[in-house]
C-alpha cells in the first residue's frame, strides 16, 4: 500500500465541513427580522408653550439693596416682639437668653453687647447688683404706639384684603396657618383670627378642616372682584384718549415688552415673552376650574394671582415660600419659582436673605417704593432709629441728604455683613462697657490726642532768639482796638508780615 495515502489531508474535504443535517424535517425557519434603526411608535412632541421660556436671571443691585438694608431692622422687630409681651414692656437679660433659637443667634455672644449695638431702640438699665434689664427707648416706644393704633384704624382695609385673597382661592375657603404667613406683609393685626375674622360675620366665617380651622368667604363682592392690573390699564386709557385729544397726527403707539436693562434675552426668548404678553388677561377672580394645568392660559391666570397678591402687600414684595403655601388653593405649579423667574418683565426674584424674595417690578422705582402708605413711613422711622450709631462721631452734622439715606437708602455702614458686626461685638468686654459709660460714650478714636500745646496752627512764625524762643501770638479780630498787631524784630525794628 502506498505509504501517501496513510498521510493525513493536508485540507479536510468539503463534506467534513459542513454541520451536521438538522432533525427537523419541514422547511427551514425565517432568519428573524433585523430591529429597525428607529422605533416605530415615537413619542408625540409637545405642543410649543409659551410660558417654557427659560429666561436667564440677572441680579439688580437695587432690588437686593433692600433686602440688605432689613437685615438688621428684621432682628430688630423680633427683639420688640418678644419685648412687647412682657408686662410693662420690660425684661431681663436673663429671661432674653431663653429666646436665643428663636432669635437665630447660634453662637455664644453677650446678649448686652447685642442690645447696646441699638442704642436708638432699647434702653439697658441695671437694677440691682447683677440684675440688668432693658426697655425700648422713648422714641422706639412712640413708634410701636403709633403702629398699634395704625393698624386699629386701618382695620377696615384688612378686612377688604382678606375677602380678596379668599376671593381669589378655588373653594373660597383657605387654612388660618396658611393666611398667618401673609399677615404681617398684608397690614394684618398681629391677632387677626380673634379680631377681625370673629368681629365680621357677614363676611367671614371659621370652619372646622381635616387640618386645622379655615377661613371661608361668606358674602361675594362684585365691586371687590377687580384686580390692580385691570385698574392700572383703565387708567392708562384714559389717560391715552385725553392725549389723543390734545394731540394730532400723533404716530401709533406699538405694544412693547419693558425689560430691565442689562437682560440679555435671545429672539425667541424676547418673541415668547412678547406673545405670553398679547394673550387676553384672565381676571385672578375668574374661575380657572377649566383650565388644564401647564397650558398657556393657567399659567397667565397664575402670573395674574401672583400680580394681585403683591399688590395687596403693604411693601409690593413677599417670600416666595409664603406664596407656595398656597399651591392647593390657587392651583399653583410645583415650580412657582421658575414660572415667576420667566416673567422679569413683572416680576424680580432676589435670592439675598435666607430665603428668595419676590418683588412687583412696577411697584419700585429703583429701591424705593413709588406708593407709601403710613406703615411703611414707620418701619422707614424705625429703619433710622436701628441706624444709630453706638459711638457718634464728634462734630457730625446731619445733613438732608443723610437722613434721607438712613430713612430710604442703605448706608455704607449697613451694607457690611452682621457677621462682621457680630465679630466686631464678639471683642467687647464689661472693662470697655464700664470706660464707654464712664467717658460720655466716647471712644478713643473721638477725641483729639496732642501735646497740650495752643496755636499750632497759627499763621504768625515764631521769633527765635539768643537766650530764649518768643512766639508771637495773633490777636483775634474782635480784640478792644479791631486792628492786628504790627509784627517786630526782637530788637524792636518793624518787619514785614509774613
Amino acid at each position: 500500500m502506498d505509504a501517501k495515502l496513510l498521510l493525513p489531508f493536508p485540507f479536510a474535504p468539503a463534506a467534513a465541513t459542513r454541520s451536521p443535517k438538522s432533525l427537523f424535517l419541514g422547511a427551514p425557519l425565517p432568519p428573524p427580522p433585523r430591529p429597525p434603526p428607529f422605533p416605530l411608535r415615537l413619542r408625540p412632541r409637545p405642543a410649543a408653550v409659551v410660558a417654557q421660556a427659560a429666561v436667564k436671571r440677572r441680579k439688580e443691585a437695587p432690588f437686593d439693596t433692600v433686602i440688605q438694608r432689613d437685615k438688621k431692622l428684621k432682628l430688630v422687630l423680633k427683639l420688640r416682639n418678644i419685648l412687647v409681651a412682657q408686662p410693662d414692656r420690660v425684661m431681663s437679660l436673663r429671661e432674653l437668653g431663653r429666646f436665643r433659637r428663636d432669635l437665630g443667634l447660634t453662637r455664644k455672644r453677650r446678649l448686652i453687647a447685642l442690645l447696646r449695638r441699638f442704642p436708638g431702640v432699647f434702653d439697658v438699665v441695671e437694677e440691682g447688683v447683677y440684675s440688668l434689664r432693658f426697655r425700648l427707648t422713648p422714641a422706639a416706644e412712640r413708634l410701636y404706639l403709633d403702629e398699634l393704633r395704625l393698624r386699629n384704624e386701618s382695620e377696615g382695609l384688612a378686612v377688604a384684603k382678606l375677602r380678596k385673597l379668599l376671593m381669589m382661592s378655588q373653594e373660597k375657603r383657605i387654612l388660618i396657618e396658611k393666611v398667618a404667613h401673609l399677615k404681617h406683609d398684608l397690614g394684618l393685626p398681629p391677632e387677626f383670627r380673634d379680631t377681625v375674622c370673629l368681629r365680621y360675620p357677614q363676611y367671614f366665617r371659621v370652619v372646622r378642616m381635616d387640618r386645622g380651622p379655615a377661613l371661608e368667604l361668606t358674602h361675594w363682592d362684585p365691586e371687590l372682584a377687580v384686580s390692580a392690573a385691570e385698574l392700572a390699564e383703565e387708567e392708562s386709557r384714559a389717560r391715552e384718549a385725553e392725549e389723543r385729544n390734545l394731540i394730532i397726527d400723533r404716530p401709533l403707539k406699538f405694544n412693547r415688552v419693558r425689560l430691565p436693562k442689562g437682560l440679555k434675552l435671545t429672539r425667541g426668548e424676547a418673541r415668547r415673552i412678547a406673545r405670553f404678553k398679547e394673550m387676553p388677561y384672565i381676571s385672578p377672580y375668574a374661575d380657572f376650574s377649566h383650565l388644564r394645568s401647564g397650558s398657556d392660559e393657567k399659567e397667565k391666570h397664575a402670573c395674574g394671582v401672583v400680580h394681585e397678591i403683591l399688590s395687596l402687600t403693604v411693601e409690593k414684595r413677599t417670600l416666595v415660600d409664603h406664596l407656595t403655601h398656597f399651591r392647593e388653593e390657587f392651583r399653583f405649579s410645583q415650580s412657582l419659582r421658575g414660572m415667576i423667574i420667566r416673567h422679569p418683565d413683572m416680576f424680580y426674584v432676589s435670592f439675598k436673605g435666607d430665603r428668595d424674595s419676590v418683588f412687583l417690578r412696577e411697584a419700585y422705582k429703583d429701591s424705593q417704593l413709588v406708593e407709601k402708605n403710613q406703615l411703611v413711613l414707620l418701619k422707614e422711622k424705625m429703619r433710622a432709629l436701628v441706624a444709630v450709631p453706638r459711638f457718634p462721631r464728634r462734630a457730625a452734622v446731619g445733613t438732608g441728604e443723610e437722613a434721607e439715606g438712613m430713612n430710604g437708602s442703605l448706608q455704607s455702614r449697613d451694607q457690611v455683613s452682621d457677621e462682621e458686626y457680630d465679630d466686631e461685638d464678639e471683642g467687647l468686654s464689661d472693662m470697655e462697657d464700664l470706660i464707654s459709660e464712664l467717658s460720655g460714650g466716647k471712644s478713643d478714636a473721638d477725641y483729639e490726642w496732642g501735646d497740650g500745646w495752643f496755636g499750632e496752627n497759627d499763621d504768625s512764625p515764631p521769633d527765635f532768639g539768643d537766650d530764649e524762643v518768643k512766639v508771637a501770638m495773633k490777636i483775634a479780630d474782635g480784640s478792644a482796638n479791631g486792628s492786628a498787631p504790627v509784627p517786630v524784630f526782637p530788637d524792636g525794628r518793624p518787619r514785614e508780615r509774613w
